[in-house]
């Protein structure tokens, strides 16, 4: 558990937009939420931020999600990480990251914000911290 008041999220996508419409729609609905735009900022934002879960976009330029969110879950092991994509390819890239015994949620796109604050309040109770 973080010493956050609020359940904190970073969300990671290259769609500034997705990305910043994320961020307002969770900190309206009690979170403590910050955007990166790409999966190197978030991996140089995440240890100062020391986030609950990682909402990230799978395919983008540079260091996709998948391999993002395996490096922060090294150094934050106790961060829930949240995958969303589009793209069809996305399932071979999370099942790579399986077979090396990493586990993530994929979710998607486009994902009704109801469902992902639904599915972030019910991993925040199955385990008292998210």
């Amino acid at each position: 558990m973080t010493s956050h008041e609020r359940r904190c999220v970073l969300v990671v996508d290259d769609e500034k937009l997705i990305a910043d419409t994320l961020v307002l729609i969770l900190n309206a609905s009690g979170f403590y939420a910050a955007a990166t735009y790409s999966g190197e900022q978030a991996l140089q934002m995440a240890p100062f931020l020391n986030p609950d879960v990682l909402i990230s976009d799978v395919i983008m330029g540079g260091m996709n999600g998948v391999d993002a969110a395996i490096s922060i879950s090294k150094i934050l092991p106790q961060c829930k990480i949240i995958l969303c994509s589009g793209q069809v390819n996305s399932e071979v890239l999370v099942r790579k990251a399986e077979a090396q015994g990493y586990k993530f949620e994929l979710l998607f796109k486009p994902v009704h914000p109801q469902q992902l604050l639904d599915r972030l309040n019910w991993l925040w109770h199955a385990d008292g911290a998210a």
